[in-house]
Protein backbone atom coordinates (compact mmCIF):
# COMPACT_ATOMS: atom_id res chain seq x y z
CA UNK A 1 0.00 0.00 0.00
CA UNK A 2 2.77 2.44 0.89
CA UNK A 3 4.56 1.66 -2.39
CA UNK A 4 1.36 2.38 -4.33
CA UNK A 5 0.91 5.66 -2.43
CA UNK A 6 4.45 6.70 -3.35
CA UNK A 7 3.79 5.84 -7.00
CA UNK A 8 0.56 7.85 -7.01
CA UNK A 9 2.37 10.81 -5.51
CA UNK A 10 5.12 10.50 -8.16
CA UNK A 11 2.57 10.29 -10.97
CA UNK A 12 3.61 6.70 -11.81
CA UNK A 13 0.34 5.03 -10.81
CA UNK A 14 -3.38 5.75 -10.86
CA UNK A 15 -5.53 6.23 -7.79
CA UNK A 16 -6.88 2.96 -6.47
CA UNK A 17 -9.28 1.36 -3.99
CA UNK A 18 -8.48 -2.10 -2.65
CA UNK A 19 -11.41 -4.16 -1.31
CA UNK A 20 -10.26 -6.94 1.00
CA UNK A 21 -10.95 -9.12 4.03
CA UNK A 22 -8.41 -9.52 6.80
CA UNK A 23 -7.88 -12.55 9.02
CA UNK A 24 -9.10 -11.92 12.58
CA UNK A 25 -6.85 -9.33 14.24
CA UNK A 26 -6.74 -6.09 16.20
CA UNK A 27 -5.13 -2.97 14.80
CA UNK A 28 -3.97 0.08 16.72
CA UNK A 29 -4.06 3.51 15.14
CA UNK A 30 -1.81 6.38 16.11
CA UNK A 31 -4.21 7.47 18.91
CA UNK A 32 -4.69 4.00 20.45
CA UNK A 33 -4.41 3.80 24.23
CA UNK A 34 -2.83 0.63 25.62
CA UNK A 35 -5.55 0.44 28.30
CA UNK A 36 -8.13 0.01 25.51
CA UNK A 37 -6.55 -3.32 24.54
CA UNK A 38 -8.64 -5.12 27.14
CA UNK A 39 -8.02 -8.78 26.26
CA UNK A 40 -5.69 -9.48 23.30
CA UNK A 41 -7.35 -12.72 22.22
CA UNK A 42 -6.21 -12.08 18.61
CA UNK A 43 -2.96 -10.96 16.96
CA UNK A 44 -2.22 -7.26 17.43
CA UNK A 45 -0.78 -4.93 14.78
CA UNK A 46 0.25 -1.31 15.20
CA UNK A 47 -0.54 0.66 12.05
CA UNK A 48 0.19 4.16 10.87
CA UNK A 49 -3.45 5.05 10.31
CA UNK A 50 -5.33 7.55 12.40
CA UNK A 51 -7.76 6.46 15.06
CA UNK A 52 -7.65 4.05 17.96
CA UNK A 53 -8.23 0.29 18.30
CA UNK A 54 -10.36 -1.66 15.86
CA UNK A 55 -11.07 -5.24 14.91
CA UNK A 56 -10.76 -6.66 11.40
CA UNK A 57 -11.79 -10.14 10.38
CA UNK A 58 -13.77 -12.42 8.08
CA UNK A 59 -17.22 -11.06 7.30
CA UNK A 60 -16.00 -7.47 7.27
CA UNK A 61 -15.27 -5.51 4.09
CA UNK A 62 -12.16 -3.35 4.37
CA UNK A 63 -11.55 -0.69 1.71
CA UNK A 64 -8.12 0.90 1.41
CA UNK A 65 -8.61 4.16 -0.47
CA UNK A 66 -5.57 5.68 -2.16
CA UNK A 67 -6.46 9.07 -3.64
CA UNK A 68 -4.38 12.10 -4.61
CA UNK A 69 -5.95 14.60 -2.23
CA UNK A 70 -3.70 17.41 -3.46
CA UNK A 71 -5.23 17.07 -6.92
CA UNK A 72 -8.66 17.16 -5.22
CA UNK A 73 -8.14 20.36 -3.23
CA UNK A 74 -6.32 18.90 -0.21
CA UNK A 75 -9.18 19.20 2.30
CA UNK A 76 -8.75 16.28 4.74
CA UNK A 77 -11.97 17.04 6.63
CA UNK A 78 -13.94 17.00 3.36
CA UNK A 79 -12.26 13.71 2.46
CA UNK A 80 -13.35 12.05 5.73
CA UNK A 81 -16.87 13.47 5.24
CA UNK A 82 -16.81 11.94 1.76
CA UNK A 83 -15.85 8.52 3.17
CA UNK A 84 -18.75 8.79 5.63
CA UNK A 85 -21.15 9.71 2.83
CA UNK A 86 -19.88 6.78 0.74
CA UNK A 87 -20.71 4.35 3.55
CA UNK A 88 -24.07 6.01 4.28
CA UNK A 89 -25.14 5.68 0.63
CA UNK A 90 -23.95 2.07 0.41
CA UNK A 91 -25.95 1.20 3.54
CA UNK A 92 -29.02 2.97 2.15
CA UNK A 93 -28.98 0.42 -0.67
CA UNK A 94 -29.77 -2.21 1.98
CA UNK A 95 -32.52 -0.14 3.59
CA UNK A 96 -30.38 1.07 6.50
CA UNK A 97 -30.05 4.63 7.72
CA UNK A 98 -26.39 5.07 8.56
CA UNK A 99 -25.66 8.25 10.51
CA UNK A 100 -22.79 10.47 11.58
CA UNK A 101 -22.30 11.47 15.20
CA UNK A 102 -20.64 14.68 16.36
CA UNK A 103 -17.35 13.88 18.06
CA UNK A 104 -17.34 10.25 16.87
CA UNK A 105 -15.81 9.05 13.63
CA UNK A 106 -17.56 6.25 11.79
CA UNK A 107 -21.11 5.36 10.83
CA UNK A 108 -23.79 4.57 13.37
CA UNK A 109 -27.15 2.83 13.38
CA UNK A 110 -29.88 4.10 15.72
CA UNK A 111 -31.49 0.95 17.14
CA UNK A 112 -34.14 2.81 19.13
CA UNK A 113 -34.59 3.35 22.84
CA UNK A 114 -31.41 5.40 23.05
CA UNK A 115 -29.33 2.45 21.80
CA UNK A 116 -26.99 2.94 18.87
CA UNK A 117 -24.20 0.85 17.44
CA UNK A 118 -21.31 1.39 15.08
CA UNK A 119 -21.50 -0.47 11.78
CA UNK A 120 -18.54 1.08 9.96
CA UNK A 121 -15.19 2.47 11.06
CA UNK A 122 -12.88 5.00 9.41
CA UNK A 123 -9.13 5.26 9.93
CA UNK A 124 -7.00 7.12 7.42
CA UNK A 125 -3.56 8.51 6.90
CA UNK A 126 -2.21 10.97 4.34
CA UNK A 127 1.36 11.03 3.10
CA UNK A 128 2.52 13.82 0.80
CA UNK A 129 -1.08 14.52 -0.16
CA UNK A 130 -2.09 10.90 -0.93
CA UNK A 131 -4.58 9.06 1.29
CA UNK A 132 -4.29 5.48 2.44
CA UNK A 133 -5.84 3.05 4.90
CA UNK A 134 -9.59 3.70 4.81
CA UNK A 135 -12.83 2.15 6.05
CA UNK A 136 -14.32 -1.10 7.31
CA UNK A 137 -17.95 -2.18 7.09
CA UNK A 138 -19.41 -5.04 9.14
CA UNK A 139 -21.38 -7.57 7.10
CA UNK A 140 -21.30 -10.65 9.31
CA UNK A 141 -18.11 -10.71 11.38
CA UNK A 142 -17.81 -12.43 14.75
CA UNK A 143 -18.92 -9.46 16.86
CA UNK A 144 -17.68 -11.29 19.95
CA UNK A 145 -14.14 -10.49 18.87
CA UNK A 146 -14.74 -6.83 19.70
CA UNK A 147 -14.71 -7.77 23.40
CA UNK A 148 -10.91 -7.73 23.38
CA UNK A 149 -10.75 -3.97 22.73
CA UNK A 150 -12.56 -0.72 23.39
CA UNK A 151 -13.46 -0.08 19.75
CA UNK A 152 -12.31 3.39 18.66
CA UNK A 153 -12.06 4.33 22.35
CA UNK A 154 -15.87 4.29 22.74
CA UNK A 155 -17.18 2.01 25.46
CA UNK A 156 -20.71 3.41 25.93
CA UNK A 157 -22.03 2.22 22.54
CA UNK A 158 -22.09 -1.13 20.79
CA UNK A 159 -20.98 -2.54 17.47
CA UNK A 160 -23.35 -4.10 14.95
CA UNK A 161 -23.42 -5.67 11.49
CA UNK A 162 -25.74 -6.11 8.54
CA UNK A 163 -26.39 -9.70 9.67
CA UNK A 164 -27.20 -8.68 13.25
CA UNK A 165 -29.70 -6.18 11.82
CA UNK A 166 -31.38 -8.97 9.83
CA UNK A 167 -29.87 -8.17 6.44
CA UNK A 168 -28.41 -11.16 4.60
CA UNK A 169 -26.05 -9.43 2.18
CA UNK A 170 -23.22 -11.15 0.37
CA UNK A 171 -19.77 -9.63 0.03
CA UNK A 172 -20.43 -9.27 -3.72
CA UNK A 173 -23.58 -7.27 -3.01
CA UNK A 174 -21.75 -4.99 -0.59
CA UNK A 175 -18.92 -4.51 -3.08
CA UNK A 176 -21.46 -3.59 -5.77
CA UNK A 177 -23.02 -0.99 -3.45
CA UNK A 178 -19.60 0.45 -2.66
CA UNK A 179 -18.61 0.58 -6.34
CA UNK A 180 -21.94 2.12 -7.34
CA UNK A 181 -21.56 5.00 -4.91
CA UNK A 182 -17.83 5.68 -5.03
CA UNK A 183 -17.56 7.82 -8.14
CA UNK A 184 -20.58 9.91 -7.19
CA UNK A 185 -18.70 10.92 -4.03
CA UNK A 186 -15.16 10.89 -5.46
CA UNK A 187 -15.21 11.73 -9.17
CA UNK A 188 -11.83 11.46 -10.87
CA UNK A 189 -9.53 14.37 -10.03
CA UNK A 190 -9.74 17.02 -12.72
CA UNK A 191 -13.32 16.07 -13.69
CA UNK A 192 -16.27 18.31 -12.78
CA UNK A 193 -16.92 17.78 -9.09
CA UNK A 194 -13.54 16.06 -8.70
CA UNK A 195 -12.37 18.32 -5.89
CA UNK A 196 -13.28 17.74 -2.28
Amino acid sequence: MEARVADIRAGKAAELVWLLEHPALYTAGTSAKEDDLVDPILPVFHTGRGGQWTYHGPGQRVAYVMLDLKARGGDLRAYVTGLEEWLIRALAGFGLKGERRNGRVGIWIDQGGGHESKIAAIGVRVRQGVSYHGVSLNLDPDLGHYRGIVPCGISQHGVTSLAELGIAASMDQVDAALRQNFETIFPAAGEPGGGL
